[in-house]
């Protein structure tokens, strides 16, 4: 599979996007259709969006026939977006993803699909030599990143320096495989991703990437770091032996993510308990 050969879908998961979403449909369009040789698809997936960035899409749409929506009235998340755009892997060889407000260009996310001849899975990092940060987070999205990090590192050893960075490129065999273990809607949907792909035995490749931090972000530090917290620790106990003794306490969890205003992680089957 040649890289000029492969089709391409990249998907935008996204929430209330109308002011930012426009540049980036557009700029992203016009660079693959100029640069990209393989065919080239751009979905848009709306989760419960109560403003008019569907309007915005169907509107660049008119102009890019590369670009369309998938409207999903609930608020899923973006995680649960992502879990539903994944869905139409078999449309394309290579598939990703990248956040609508613009902070990856069109150019970096081309740079991933480059590498994907070295691996089943190339994410953007914003932690490793050679980064090339224009506009960096606040320092307090920054610690609260390197604490994730570290709680991340120590509950799932993959080694991974940024597993947040929006921007990742997959093999279609790969999200195929993974498909069914993808549970988590929120924010920690690429831990999710990550973890399924290593315990998969696919191949993930980090590499140094070119970021802006954007106004306007949907993250609020308190609230969104704790959801991503307990779904990051639901994840590891989905693949720990006790994972289903713990049933009786499934309608707590339920009640601490709807206080939380937080997007329900996806029911699945129980995990076998020899699973680690």
């Amino acid at each position: 599979m040649t890289q000029g050969a492969s089709s391409l879908l990249l998907l935008v998961p996204a929430y209330n996007e109308e002011k930012r979403i426009e540049p980036l449909l557009r700029d992203y369009a016009a660079y693959f259709r100029k640069n990209y040789s393989g065919k080239f698809e751009m979905v848009v997936v709306l989760n419960g969006c109560r403003d008019r960035t569907i309007d915005v899409v169907n509107s660049v749409s008119k102009d890019f026939l590369e670009i369309r929506a998938l409207d999903i009235p609930a608020p899923i998340g973006k995680g649960g977006a992502l879990i539903e755009g994944l869905k139409l892997a078999p449309t394309a060889d290579l598939i990703g993803y990248v956040d609508a407000d613009g902070a990856t260009p069109p150019h970096a996310f081309h740079d991933l699909v480059k590498r994907i001849p070295e691996a089943d899975c190339v994410i953007a990092s914003r932690w490793l030599p050679g980064a090339v940060l224009h506009q960096s987070q606040s320092s307090n999205r920054q610690f609260a990143s390197r604490v994730f990090h570290f709680i991340v590192q120590t509950l799932f050893r993959m080694n991974i320096r940024d597993t947040q960075c929006g921007a990742k490129v997959l093999r279609r065999e790969a999200v195929e495989r993974v498909h069914s273990s993808l549970r988590i809607a929120d924010m920690a949907f690429d831990i999710n991703l990550l973890y399924s792909l290593k315990r998969a035995g696919f191949k993930i490749l980090e590499v140094p990437t070119e970021w802006t931090d954007k106004v306007g972000s949907k993250v609020s530090l308190g609230s969104t770091s704790l959801v991503m917290f307990l779904s990051v620790v639901r994840l590891r106990l989905i693949y720990s032996r006790i994972y289903n003794w713990l049933r009786p306490l499934r309608p707590v969890e339920t009640w601490i993510y709807r206080k939380l205003r937080a997007p329900q992680p996806l029911p699945g089957p129980p995990r076998n308990p020899n699973n680690r």
